[in-house]
């Protein structure tokens, strides 16, 4: 059984007349199994075949073969099925209404199958993520997950279409998505993404495709927890501020909390393999008189309404300037991660807007706070997009000539963190 341990980091003293509590709440999950066992996950594979996919690079081969790899990976026993993605939503495999048993025979099928995938229409992922939802909705486990991949943006459907089906889709299934080459929208995937609780990330080069789809596929199957929430409670006359997601990526689940009690707010998280993460919450407590302390918020992780870890959130009020004054170094650092991602995707936007004063601003402050929090990974993305004068006042000058894929990947990969340096 998985075993789960909740942290709690901060500095729990308020200043006369404060009343706002700030945590970093790291989450560790243990022995959480694989997924498949007894047939209780369930797997979607969305291959783009539009017409431009046949377009140089062959990018329809490279998804082929990536299918192909992501279904050796699945286990035995699980439920799924492959769909292509044009003008329509059409079935791959199986041929039959809903989902197939993955065995010997199904597998071999499948791979046969896959291999006559062949491009033409239009891109309409609305219609995929709506597809996608009803072959979910007949498959016999809770534990679903979906593979998005496509090379351009949505042109075969109304606008409406994709807010729609993700308003049907949210709660059923995660999806991780990937644009391969950058004629895609990064912020369409990252939408899609950040509803159904998946990745987005680019793939520049078809020949990279195959690995991404190996690792996204195992990563999935081994994710023996089928779902985690945070179940927050915040005494009488507090305000639940936010819970975000701070590590391994951003990701905030403030709008995703459901009210099941007069005090209690449950968050979704997702399946769980071994792992770690780390999640800030903020509440706004009465004020109390100096040398009062009080309760935060209590944060428990629940798995099938059953507690497995607690960790609590606490304010006490001080008149000591050296108390209330620090700042705990996990809240710190993740709010300087927060405000990277922001900084980064707000500054590309002003660049590709024509706005340069201000992506000049923005992005070398995205330098700056990369440089102070050691995200090396994002520096040197950074450094694709900019000149990078002195990190330390963050002063920038933007590139002449940027590859639109080095963009790409840095707004893409914006929202990845690194996790703060704990003290042996």
């Amino acid at each position: 059984m998985a075993e789960f341990t909740a942290e709690v980091f901060q500095n729990e003293f308020l200043a006369d007349g404060a009343t706002d509590a700030h945590a970093v709440v790291s989450v560790s999950c243990r022995g959480a199994g694989r997924a498949g066992v007894s047939g209780d996950v369930a797997e979607v594979i969305i291959v783009d075949t539009s017409g431009s996919m046949d377009m140089p690079p062959n990018k329809i081969a490279a998804a082929r073969r990536a299918a192909k790899v992501a279904i050796n990976e699945i286990v035995d026993g699980a439920w799924f099925a492959v769909l292509s993605g044009h003008s329509v939503a059409q079935m791959v495999y199986p041929s039959h209404p809903g989902m197939a048993r993955m065995t010997d025979v199904t597998r071999a099928e499948a791979l046969q199958t896959v291999e006559r995938l062949r491009s033409g229409g239009s891109t309409a992922i609305g219609s995929w993520i709506s597809a996608a939802t009803e072959l979910f909705a007949q498959a016999p486990t809770a534990r679903c997950h979906a593979i998005l991949l496509t090379d351009g943006k949505i042109e075969g459907e109304p606008p409406e279409a994709l807010p729609a089906a993700l308003a049907a889709a949210s709660g059923r299934f995660q999806c991780d998505c990937r644009g391969i080459g950058n004629d895609w929208v990064v912020d369409e995937l990252r939408t899609i993404a950040t509803e159904l609780m998946g990745t987005v990330d680019i793939v520049a080069k078809p020949e990279e495709l195959e690995a991404d789809f190996e690792e996204m596929m195992r990563t999935s199957m081994s994710r023996g927890v089928p779902d985690a929430r945070l179940r927050v409670w915040a005494p009488q006359g507090s305000e639940l501020l936010f819970v975000r997601q701070v590590a391994p990526t951003v990701d905030d689940l403030t709008p995703r909390g459901v009210q099941t009690g007069p005090l209690v707010r449950e968050f979704p998280t997702g399946a769980w393999t071994d792992e770690a993460r780390d999640y800030h919450v903020a509440v706004r407590v009465p004020v109390a008189p100096v040398g009062n302390e009080r309760l935060a918020a209590r944060v428990e992780v629940v798995v099938n309404d059953e507690v497995f870890a607690k960790s609590l959130v606490k304010a006490v009020w001080s008149a000591d300037a050296d108390l209330t004054t620090r700042i705990d170094p996990a809240v710190a650092h993740y709010t300087g991660q927060a405000k990277l991602a922001d900084a980064i995707q707000k500054g590309l936007a002003a660049k590709a807007s024509g706005d340069d004063r201000t992506a000049t601003v923005l992005l070398g402050e995205a330098a700056k706070l990369a440089r102070e929090s050691g995200n090396e990974n994002t520096t040197r993305l950074l450094e694709k997009v900019v000149d990078v004068v002195d990190a330390d006042t963050g002063t920038v000058r933007l590139k002449q000539q940027v590859d639109k894929s080095d963009e790409m990947a840095l707004d893409t990969r914006s929202t990845k963190t690194t996790r703060i340096r704990r003290e042996p």
